[in-house]
């Protein structure tokens, strides 16, 4: 398991993306509890408790949720082999809209910080893993709040955009149409709906005609959140940022294939910057993908699992 060797098929970057979507289905039952957050909005988070010591706190992607094919695929990997989960689910992301005019975005380590402080009496050791969005997430709260966790022991970043304002460019590429109209709906989707439970605050003129990633991001994610503009937003959250003050052991996977990324995040020499950080950019992966045919776990889930044995 040392590195991701795929079949044929799956040296495509592409279909190593999408393949998961369609053909794995790993069953999990969840718990779910509601957290009451300090400035009255709430988060839903699902968990799996077995009475364990450790916990995997889970962080999904953009326009993702706790039942992404992913997380559950985790969930249940990782529930099976001595711990227990709570799987996020952002802000509007648990299938009701939240209370507020913000949402999600891909530094909200303020969100992350009251999940952790909540299931923190119940265990020793408290481990994070993110995907694309939710990798950003983590290693930018490793970078500011780690040292102040004592429990917190280590996090795993995979398909990390971890240049939000050069991967912003990449997802609006041509060949990114796709994926880039599949975020831009369903987020379209729940902005309309809060359009209607707050009109004076969120405006839709021309919302139906927006295919610009940058656009949405502009108009509502960075707005809403607090930013100046979208610009403002990518280059304040990036996790490259907050690389350096990472006190924890940290490993970040990112295929080279990966169609979402850029180039920008795929730093080399990280070792010289943070001993903490650990690196593996295999060949092949695609974004979120790594997938292996007919199986309910992939590479990452067995990489995630080494890692934290390792370094726990």
């Amino acid at each position: 398991m040392k590195t991701y060797k795929p079949g044929f098929l799956f040296k495509l970057g592409d279909v190593n993306t999408v393949y998961p979507t369609f053909f794995r289905n790993v069953k999990v039952n969840y718990e779910r509890e509601r957290l009451e957050l300090k400035d009255g909005d709430f988060l839903d988070i699902d968990r799996i408790k077995n009475g364990n010591r450790k916990a995997a706190v889970l962080c999904h992607g953009l326009e993702g949720s706790s039942n992404s094919n992913y997380i559950r695929a985790a969930a249940s990997f990782l529930s099976k082999n001595g711990f227990d989960i709570t799987a996020v689910n952002y802000r509007s992301c648990s299938g009701e809209l939240n209370r507020l005019p913000r949402f999600y975005h891909a530094g909200a380590t303020d969100d992350l910080k009251e999940i952790i402080n909540h299931i923190e009496p119940e265990y020793d050791e408290i481990y994070l893993v993110g995907y694309s969005l939710g990798a950003n997430l983590v290693l930018k709260y490793m970078g500011v709040d780690a040292g102040k966790d004592k429990k917190l022991k280590a996090g795993v970043a995979i398909s990390c955009p971890m240049d939000l304002y050069d991967s912003s460019f990449t997802l609006n590429k041509r060949r990114n149409y796709v994926y880039r109209m599949k975020f831009i709906l369903s987020f379209r989707k729940k902005i309309k709906e809060k359009h209607k439970m707050m009109p004076d605050k969120i405006n839709i003129d021309g919302i139906d005609k927006m295919t610009d990633f940058n656009e949405m991001d502009n108009r509502y994610t960075a707005k809403l959140g607090g930013f100046k503009d979208a610009e403002d937003y990518y280059k304040k959250e990036s996790a490259i940022n907050f690389l350096p003050d990472i006190k924890v052991p940290a490993l970040i996977i990112n295929a080279k294939d990966d169609p979402i990324l850029s180039s920008k995040c795929y730093p080399k020499h990280l070792k010289k910057i943070n001993e903490n950080l650990n690196v593996l950019y295999p060949k092949y992966g695609g974004h979120v993908g790594f997938a292996k045919f007919n199986k309910d776990y992939y590479w990452t889930d067995y990489k995630v699992l080494d890692f934290f044995r390792r370094v726990g």
